[in-house]
């Protein structure tokens, strides 16, 4: 055949052939017989194969890449997709409150939380802001503020909170705890916390944290002030001594105080304390020769040392002389102190007086609304913004939500190991695994050798976790006389009594303890024992039934009893576990 092929494909031998030879083997459906015409049609449906051929085994070449692909998926060889467009997460937004003295939008420019995620600072005062808290949307903050002429109406949902404004001064007549209230409701996180803002609203409320840390440190390292208190005008009858500085209600920047030189002066104060329907505290003037102020921006700490030269006895009142002192351990001391009250002060400040003998007395503690003061404020600014950013990267989530300090907690439960045939309790030193709810599935017990009886004696305690047997030497053999447990202690008393071949292995006898006779242990089995904890009150009361029927039938043997006790067990194990 393939010779007759070849000569056909030569061109010499099909120009001597006859001409209706070719002719009939070309034609297809030539009805005529020629010894070429099976080598012709063998020839035609090759291409035909062919093409039937090569779309299958693409398709086959697809299946096999496709399934390389998905074993290849799990062990890491896979190769990793190409690039995708970067995920663009929303700017957090921090609203600071303050006068607009201060840009804060300088101070944050170019900075990101956690390095990756825009801040957009919102900056209006208590006065301009107004709100809703909610307890699953957080709070919705409505600003009204008036920029360059304009005024600007904006709702935004901040993430954070810089607090550099006082909520609350009766001098003023402001009184934002409200705000201050629905910002802790919405559950934001600020500067300093929110917790201390609403508690830094009362001076007197402070102080009695000052009076704590005295207390606790001691007068050497902590001298405070000596103050009284009075809640009203009514025991304001005299001072100690005079002069006193008298300060009504809660107030800043030296506002509502005042210097009081003798009696006639003193009742007169009281009867503007009587007036202003608030408390005032006294607390004895100290002739100063300056003051001392040490503030903490973070980690951050500086002295500062102010003389008043216009001879005001108020020395933030006036003209005064301020320069930078050295920190000293004494005064890293105070403000470190300081700074735990309240949960936390990120940002606070403690003044001092320094009397002309020498002496020191802590007279006031600020939180994050101080004023910034001395040559350094640009930098104290560019701290306070580290430490916001600091504080975003901590407690915000790239997500965009809080994380919640109350986060439901499920502890992983290690699956029990079945008991093996010679073992089928705990171990000795462990624990009682813990027993199923009602109604679950009861745990399956491990291959043991065939026994017969009723399907009651082969299951499980009811508590669902020790079968009818345990290994000797057990806790578990000292039991009541009716309770399941006792089968195991009366069986194994005897220690020549033979096993039975029908007899359940509750019934099986065991080896007497070393050191100890048969009777010894006979007698210790009769000894009745407390109840076992995990009897419920059905167990309990069959056990009391049982040992009143063999109480009333006398002393009958030792096989009349264990037949006794284990008929019983089979009443009650029927009664309460049957279907």
């Amino acid at each position: 055949m393939n010779f007759l092929r070849r000569r056909l494909s030569d061109s010499s031998f099909v120009a001597n052939l006859p001409n209706g030879y070719m002719t009939d083997l070309q034609r297809p459906d030539s009805s005529t017989s020629s010894p070429a015409s099976p080598a012709m049609e063998r020839r035609h449906p090759q291409p035909l194969a062919a093409s039937f051929s090569s779309p299958g085994s693409s398709l086959f070449s697809s299946f096999s890449s496709a399934m390389k692909q998905t074993s290849a998926a799990p062990s890491g060889l896979m190769e990793p997709p190409g690039p995708s467009a970067p995920v663009v997460q929303r700017p957090r937004i921090l609203l600071v409150i303050d006068d607009a003295h201060t840009d804060w939008a300088k101070y944050f420019h170019g900075k990101k939380v956690n390095g990756e995620i825009e801040i957009r600072v919102e900056q209006a005062e208590f006065s301009e802001l107004n709100l809703a808290a909610y307890v699953t949307g957080g709070c919705m903050v409505d600003m009204q503020v008036l920029r360059n002429g304009t005024k600007v109406v904006r709702s935004f949902k901040p993430d954070f909170i810089l607090v550099r404004q006082h909520a609350y001064s009766m001098a003023l007549g402001e009184d934002y705890r409200s705000l201050v209230i629905g910002l802790q409701y919405g559950g934001l996180p600020a500067v300093n916390s929110l917790y201390s803002v609403y508690n830094f609203c009362s001076k007197p409320w402070v102080f009695s944290q000052l009076i704590k840390i005295f207390h606790s440190l001691g007068p050497e390292k902590f001298p405070l002030v000596e103050q009284t208190f009075f809640p009203n005008h009514k025991p304001m009858l005299t001072a100690p001594h005079f002069p006193v500085v008298v300060k009504l209600g809660h107030a800043h920047a030296g506002m509502g105080k005042i210097k009081v030189e003798n009696q006639h002066d003193y009742q007169d104060i009281t009867s503007m304390v009587a007036m202003a329907k608030t408390y005032a505290t006294t607390e004895a003037f100290i002739d100063s020769k300056y003051d001392i102020r040490i503030q903490k921006i973070g980690s951050n700490y500086k002295a500062y040392m102010r003389t008043s030269i216009s001879g005001n006895w108020k020395a933030n009142t006036g003209s005064a002389m301020l320069e930078q002192v050295a920190m000293t351990e004494r005064y890293r001391l105070w403000v470190d102190s300081c700074s735990e009250m309240f949960g936390g002060l990120d940002i606070c400040a403690v003044k001092a007086v320094h009397s002309k003998d020498g002496r020191d007395y802590i007279i006031e503690v600020m939180d994050s609304s101080m004023p910034l003061i001395g040559e350094h404020v640009e930098e104290d600014k560019q701290l306070m913004a580290d430490l916001v950013v600091s504080k975003m990267s901590q407690l915000l989530i790239p997500g965009g939500t809080v994380p919640s300090p109350l986060r439901p907690w499920a502890p992983q439960m290690k699956p029990a190991k079945s008991p093996g045939p010679a073992q089928l309790g705990p171990p000795l030193g462990q624990p009682q695994p813990r027993p199923p709810t009602q109604g679950g599935p009861r745990q399956t017990q491990s291959p043991q050798p065939p026994r017969t009886g009723s399907p009651s004696q082969q299951r499980l305690s009811p508590q669902g976790q020790q079968p009818l047997s345990s290994p000797s030497g057990s806790p578990q053999q000292q039991r009541s006389p009716g309770s399941p447990q006792l089968s195991r202690a009366s069986s194994g008393s005897s220690p020549n009594q033979a096993a039975k071949p029908g007899a359940p292995l509750a019934s099986q006898p065991r080896p007497p303890v070393q050191g100890r006779s048969a009777s010894q242990q006979g007698e210790d089995s009769k000894k009745p024992a407390p109840p076992h904890p995990h009897l419920n009150k059905s167990q309990s009361l069959t056990t009391s039934l049982s040992t009143s029927d063999t109480s009333q039938r006398g002393t009958p043997s030792e096989d009349e009893a264990k037949a006794e006790t284990i008929r019983n067990l089979r009443k009650s194990f029927a009664s309460l576990f049957s279907d």
